[in-house]
């Protein structure tokens, strides 16, 4: 009797922690490239509509003061990975496409997180974080470490971004569709093998660059560096967002018993912009708008996969952007002359490249219909506060020295809090700080303006003091009439940067 008891016991405690794994809820990180916080109509986009990221915005929590750690794409991505600013590692800079891998494999990284959680993981899309060991991949062997060394099971990447050889996709660790017969050789010094190039065959190009990307063709676009081999596994820009979101949709429907984290990082709206011939000249604005039309379908394609397997309710999804926009970034798209009055920054000074917030605050939406009521949130939040956040969601703990300056902002996430994160950092070409709506950008040396993007960088060789209570588009420098709020922050600063180090 009692071994008959003990049994049914155990068949009741086994069938209530399977109950459990069932309610966690799945999560998905949708990564958009330089989307600004004005691209999208839920963020005051007029000439532009986003009716699926809109719908998303609609059933969850906008953010209108989240923002990445950096203005620019590699070290934004490590930060949101690791829970660490990218500023206190050497060499995280915007990675060549040949780069070793950035992040150490026994760092912490949300991916280990959910994987030690006994989630199913997978990274889709843009990686930009470096692959292989010192010295670079091998892109006609095994390319490892990667993705999975850090704690994702699936990965399915483009190794850098869209304007950067080697344009082909890696799968877990290797090459897609490569021919042995014809292995890639890549260099970002000096020219390799016989490919055409921008430079030396304009005529060649369907695509001309505005400015440095006339390296190797291929697919008619100059890109940067040099590459040769893989014809067979060369991706083709116009169905690569397609192919992409076709891969995220499969690891969602393969794993719909199971708990699962994607990390999907869209290329889009990254150049060179090539929308799908579905979308061509559909915005009126040009491939930038095309683009950003073809990024929100892509989410609604994620949205109804979700749906149709009665997923929603219990999955959480989070969009933003590595960074803010930028306008012409290489290409001759017409971006600029077709904006007319679409501000892709919407209310923010500067974009890419900026130490202004134009660079950093972005679009950020959460959904989680079954927990989060909808809404808006002006809390102070950064992108690299996820890396606690969801170790809070699955009572995971951490070790002080991991994940150092990710704050654990669950219940802001969540709708429970409006509070903001103590302090917020940027990074640029040098670092800024905000703290109760304060911001202050340490003096720098470096270009006021970058002509090629027509950007304003936000560097200047004296402080910089704005508050975004009364001045969210830092038109006013008050470091002259608050030198005491100057020394606070500026000390506060410092601070940080001595804590775990500073090495750019």
């Amino acid at each position: 009797m009692k071994r008959t008891c003990l049994g049914i016991l155990i068949t009741v405690l086994s069938c209530l922690s399977v109950f459990a794994q069932q309610k966690r809820p799945n999560v998905i990180i949708i990564y958009a490239d330089d989307l600004g916080y004005g691209d999208v109509s839920c963020y005051g986009a007029k000439r532009i509509n986003t009716p699926h990221i809109d719908q998303l915005a609609k059933k969850g929590l906008k953010f209108t003061n989240a923002h990445t750690t950096s203005s620019t794409c590699t070290p934004s991505r490590f930060s949101i990975l690791t829970g660490v600013y990218a500023w206190r590692k050497k060499g995280t800079g915007i990675a060549p496409g040949n780069a070793a891998l950035l992040i150490d494999t026994a760092q912490i990284t949300l991916a280990k997180i959910f994987k030690q959680s006994g989630y199913m993981t997978s990274a889709i899309g843009k990686w930009h974080l470096g692959l292989g060991s010192k010295g670079g991949p091998d892109w006609n062997g095994e390319i490892k470490p990667g993705p999975q060394e850090l704690g994702f099971d699936r990965s399915y990447i483009i190794p850098a971004t869209l304007d950067r050889v080697p344009c082909v996709i890696v799968d877990n660790h290797r090459v897609e569709n490569l021919d042995p017969k014809d292995p890639i050789t890549v260099d970002y010094h000096q020219k390799t093998g016989d490919w055409a190039t921008g430079k030396d065959h304009p005529e060649l190009l369907t695509m001309k660059s505005s400015n440095g990307h006339d390296n190797t063709i291929i697919n008619g676009i100059g890109r940067i560096g040099y590459m040769t081999g893989g014809k067979a596994a060369l991706w083709d820009d116009y169905t690569l967002t397609e192919k992409l979101t076709t891969q995220a949709e499969s690891f969602i429907a393969k794993n719909k018993a199971n708990p699962f984290f994607m990390y999907f990082a869209s290329p889009n709206i990254h150049v060179p912009r090539t929308p799908n011939k579905i979308f061509a000249g559909k915005s009126g604005m040009g491939p930038r708008g095309d683009v950003i039309l073809e990024f929100d379908w892509s989410v609604g394609r994620i949205m109804r996969t979700l749906d149709s397997l009665g997923l929603t309710k219990n999955t959480i999804i989070v969009l933003s952007s590595d960074n803010g926009p930028v306008v012409d970034d290489g290409y001759q798209d017409e971006a600029q002359s077709l904006l007319g009055g679409h501000k892709p920054a919407g209310p923010l000074r500067g974009g890419k490249y900026s130490a202004f917030d134009g660079g950093t605050r972005v679009p950020f939406i959460v959904s989680w219909p079954s927990v989060i009521k909808r809404g808006t949130s002006d809390a102070l939040i950064s992108q690299v506060d996820l890396v606690r956040s969801f170790a809070g969601l699955l009572n995971k703990k951490l070790k002080t020295e991991q994940a150092y300056d990710s704050f654990d902002m669950l219940s802001q996430l969540l709708g429970k809090s409006a509070n903001n994160r103590p302090y917020l950092i940027e990074d640029a070409a040098g670092l800024g700080i905000i703290a109760d709506n304060w911001k202050y950008i340490e003096p720098n040396q470096g270009a006021v303006y970058d002509y090629s993007t027509k950007t304003e960088l936000g560097n200047h060789k004296e402080p910089q003091l704005y508050d975004l209570s009364s001045d969210i588009g830092e038109r006013r420098n008050l470091a002259s009439q608050y030198p005491g709020k100057v020394k606070l922050l500026s000390q506060k600063l410092q601070q940080i940067k001595d804590e775990h180090g500073y090495h750019l």
